[in-house]
């Protein structure tokens, strides 16, 4: 995968974190995100996902090989699939719509967001080959 290819993708990543989570919780004060999941969507929980986002912008800039970074990123955006994917089953999208257009929203689409950027990630580790060290 092209360098140029990899840092525009981990510019989208950090963008998608930080101005998802910014706008749909409308700068931590939508407290229906909270209540619907307490616990990976609490405040704290959010702050922590716009954190991850600042990771995947200092990445961007990495000139040197990132193949381990993105195996670490793909293993975080998994576990975000995963609790999607599991608070999906045990909750009701229509109930968090009825109270907040913006949280209903949040729900339907971050799992999506995860599973693309965890694709991409994953594109980069295996695309990427091992830095070879030579010795003296």
């Amino acid at each position: 995968m092209k360098k140029h290819t990899v840092k525009l993708g981990f510019i989208a990543a950090a963008l998608m974190n930080l101005g998802g989570v910014l706008i749909f919780s409308r700068f931590f004060s939508n407290s229906i995100i909270n209540q619907a999941d307490p616990v990976v969507m609490s405040n704290f929980g959010l702050l922590m996902i716009c954190i991850w986002g600042l990771v995947f912008l200092a990445a961007a800039f990495i000139e040197s090989n990132v193949k381990w970074l993105a195996a670490a990123f793909t293993v975080e955006k998994l576990v975000y699939v995963v609790s999607w994917c599991r608070w999906l089953l045990n909750n009701d999208l229509t109930s968090v719509y009825e109270k907040d257009l913006f949280a209903g929203i949040f729900y339907s689409i971050y799992g999506v967001n995860d599973l693309i950027f965890m694709i991409f990630f994953a594109m980069i580790f295996f695309s990427q080959r091992e830095a070879t060290h030579t010795k003296n």
